[in-house]
């Protein structure tokens, strides 16, 4: 896909618009010496001046400014249609709109002196348009009173052509960005699903320290009445049986303390294995909200890893995902699928080539593991095993959400 420049005056893609034609020779140059009113300029013109240059909440405004009836209500579409047909009016609603336009972009009419050649004002249109920053000279330019026809012609077409390419990459970014919205809801449900299964194993690990304590205290009781039981008493035979019912339950509550506290032992490790997993759900939305918020305002940076990552096992249907994502945060990804097609004696080269290596638990041999691990050792390299071979958790290792970046 070409490579855009980022436009950081307009929120929305340009709208594609028609090449215009003037009877102006080639090299033809305006007369006047007075910046023109965009009434003065070609309607031609009108509607790239109207959808580069004004975002469409500025138009709004204007229109209601202006009296326009439906004004808060109309579509983008239509109030950008009224828009342009009001551009060529000398009336209050036209004036309201060139007023608009220069204070917007007074920066960009100051930079172009009144009386520059041609060639000084392409080089700065030239500028300008390399750096992304598209709207304020755009309109500058349309206004100046040295601006001739060729290069008016030229810088429309190459506004033109952009609208187009944005709005291209604009689908591709709207369908990805679709899939991780869709993707974060399910990671968030997990999430509140495993949260309560943490609480859940909390309260009953709870239940089993209060059933222990109390059962603690019984037996507690039971070692001190059987104390005072073995204290010679002043007749031996006093109470024949009661020493040894008193002697079984102490028994039987050892006994039963003791399985208590192996059962609270086994809920301690299930609740710290819960709060792993959930920590690891967590890490993964937090990368996948990254992700969203990349995607959704540009020019965000992230963190990366420090260059090539090697991806061993899990499930080729996901391999063009993968690479994609990899490709749009600029980090070369290394596939093996762990032994499945790939074959193994591939794995030391590979691992030779990467700065990191990930292989996702649940979707690989043990002997798969088993090698890249020694290949790790052996090389010095780090490696993150993932909890799964889905996209949140690629995206989390990616962003290095949650902590450090691999392991060794």
């Amino acid at each position: 896909m070409p490579t855009l420049p980022r436009l950081k005056s307009h929120g929305a893609p340009l709208p594609p618009m028609a090449i215009p034609f003037t009877g102006a020779g080639e090299g033809a140059a305006r007369t006047t010496s007075q910046r023109l009113r965009l009434c003065d300029i070609p309607s031609t013109f009108h509607c790239s001046i109207v959808g580069t240059c004004l975002t469409t909440g500025e138009l709004r405004q204007i229109l209601i400014k202006a009296g326009l009836e439906d004004a808060r209500t109309a579509t983008d579409h239509a109030l950008h249609g009224r828009g342009v047909r009001l551009a060529g009016q000398r009336d209050q609603a036209g004036r309201l709109l060139n007023k608009a336009l220069d204070k917007r972009h007074e920066a960009s009419i100051k930079r172009l002196p009144r009386n520059a050649d041609e060639e000084e004002l392409r080089a700065i249109w030239r500028d300008c348009f390399d750096r992304g920053d598209i709207a304020g000279p755009y309109w500058a330019l349309m206004s100046h009173p040295a601006s001739p026809a060729a290069l008016l012609r030229d810088i429309f077409g190459e506004v033109h052509m952009l609208s187009h390419l944005v709005g291209s990459a604009s689908r591709l970014d709207l369908a990805r960005l679709t899939r991780l919205e869709r993707q974060l809801e399910q990671e968030k449900a997990r999430s509140a699903r495993q949260e309560m299964r943490l609480k859940a194993a909390a309260g009953e690990r709870a239940a089993f320290q209060r059933s222990a304590r109390q059962m603690e205290e019984r037996l507690i009781h039971a070692e001190a009445l059987a104390a005072a039981l073995a204290r010679p008493a002043r007749t031996e035979d006093a109470l024949p049986g009661q020493r040894e019912t008193e002697a079984s339950r102490l028994d039987a509550l050892s006994r039963r303390l003791a399985e208590a506290e192996e059962r609270g032992r086994a809920l301690q490790r299930e609740v710290e294995q819960l709060r792993d997993l959930n920590d690891a759900i967590l890490r993964e939305n937090e990368a996948l909200e990254t992700a969203i918020a990349t995607h959704l305002q540009h020019g965000v940076e992230t963190a990366r890893p420090a260059g090539p990552v090697l991806y061993v096992g899990g499930r080729r249907n996901l391999f063009e995902h993968l690479r994609a994502y990899a490709a749009s945060r600029d980090v070369t990804l290394l596939l093996h699928d762990g032994g499945m097609e790939d074959s193994t004696t591939l794995l030391p080269a590979l691992v030779g080539q990467a700065a990191t290596i990930l292989f996702p638990v649940d979707h690989i041999s043990h002997s798969a593991v088993g090698l890249v691990k020694r290949l790790c050792r052996d090389q010095g390299k780090p490696y993150l095993p993932l909890r799964s071979a889905g996209l949140a958790s690629f995206l989390a290792a990616i962003t290095g959400a949650g902590g450090a970046y691999g392991r060794i």
